[in-house]
């Protein structure tokens, strides 16, 4: 079982054209699909549940506020430890999204979805060649135990969990001209995990979920990952090249012709149907023109022919680059588009998180949650060093 759905609110059932019409205005009204790496990850496993099990959490309700203010319909968040059952989920609903904080209003969500993720699962193999094969870094994702670092979706519309796609177990390999990491030392490309340990290493650092949600009469599908960041290594680039396969990942889902070599943890092969709709979400890891990520890794999604970008932006953004200076100083990208506060040092504030609808849908307006310096929300700037971007769109 890859996680579940919890409907909190019982299903109002209509009929006639009562039920048409209903379905037909919610075709109509634009949806807000939001990305936020909340960094409600903790050091030991159970920490994050038993943080969440009390309403007393100083993050989780800043976190709480941040979503409460921004008010999406469907939401990943990420850096949310996995913990089996959704019972982490659960306790952030109860008691910090439906509980007002500092005077914004409660949001419910009667739709959950969560499934594991790789982070912590070991390999067996000494990925990072540091003489150990039980590391954080020798597991399929970076992680202290299994589960951290995980995804959630919520979401206002119903979750089609029988049609839910995971790609945690696609092997790296399987990718066609894949960027395997090269031994510097050594002459032979790709070269850098033997054999034995490409056989068994997954691509995604987390995992790939599709997730259809159900607006109106419309199915749209929340694509959602969060690739590893493109540093930590040495010169054989072994995250970056990754960071740049997992982005990959989702261009060839979504282009017609490119995704036969898919298959899921179900076995089921082959890309995005080209006539659904789609809207990629996560945290990237990867800046168009600034950062460590590989030379046009999040370009390859940008670019990809069924994607928007819409680039949303906030004034609060390029404000933190003014005022902290240094490394943003020399950046190349605007930073009215940045969604990372990384402060002065390199790599300074990056655009990583990135909210992605397909061309068939019509967009209505776009932000990103970063309040001004100096207003009365900018405390809410602390929560996490990423914040919550989102696009209203018509499905």
């Amino acid at each position: 079982m890859r996680g579940r759905v919890v409907a909190l609110a019982a299903a109002l059932v209509l009929s006639g054209t009562a039920g048409v019409a209903s379905a037909k205005q919610a075709d109509r009204e634009p949806v807000r699909f939001a990305t936020f790496n909340a960094s409600l990850n903790r050091a030991a496993e159970g920490e994050l549940l038993a943080d969440l099990s009390t309403p007393d959490d100083e993050q989780a309700r800043a976190v709480a506020e941040v979503i409460q203010r921004s008010r999406p319909d469907v939401l990943l968040v990420n850096e949310f430890d996995y913990v089996a059952g959704g019972a982490a989920a659960d306790a952030f609903r109860r008691n910090y999204l439906e509980v007002p904080q500092n005077g914004a209003k409660p949001i419910h969500y009667p739709y959950a979805y969560t499934a594991p993720v790789n982070t912590g699962v070991q390999t067996g193999h000494d990925l990072n060649r540091d003489g150990t094969v039980d590391g954080p870094d020798d597991a399929h994702g970076f992680g202290a135990f299994p589960g951290q670092y995980g995804m959630l979706v919520l979401s206002r519309h119903p979750i089609d969990t029988e049609r839910v796609r995971t790609f945690r177990t696609f092997l790296w390999k399987d990718m066609p001209g894949a960027l395997l990491p090269d031994d510097v030392d050594t002459p032979e490309a790709g070269d850098w995990y033997p054999p034995e340990v490409l056989e068994t290493l997954r691509l995604s650092s987390k995992s790939h979920w599709d997730v259809p949600v159900r607006v109106g009469r419309r199915t749209v599908h929340v694509l959602a990952a969060h690739p590893t960041p493109p540093s930590f290594d040495g010169p054989e680039d072994r995250n970056g090249t990754r960071n740049h396969d997992e982005i990959r990942f989702w261009a060839d889902y979504v282009t017609p012709g490119r995704g036969g070599y898919v298959y899921d943890d179900e076995g089921r092969r082959g890309g995005l149907a080209p006539r659904e709709r789609f809207v990629i979400v996560g945290d990237y890891n990867a800046d168009p023109l600034d950062g460590d990520s590989t030379a046009g890794a999040v370009n390859r999604l940008l670019d990809a022919p069924r994607v928007r970008d819409t680039r949303p932006a906030s004034a609060g953004g390029a404000m933190a680059a003014r005022v902290q200076g240094g490394a943003n100083d020399g950046h190349r990208g605007s930073p009215w588009f940045d969604t990372a506060d990384f402060g002065d040092e390199q790599p300074g504030n990056l655009r990583v998180d990135y909210v992605l609808p397909s061309r068939g849908m019509r967009v209505v307006r776009d932000g990103v949650f970063w309040p001004v310096p100096g207003t009365g929300l900018d405390r809410l700037n602390a929560a996490s060093d990423h914040h919550l971007v989102w696009v209203d769109a018509r499905p």
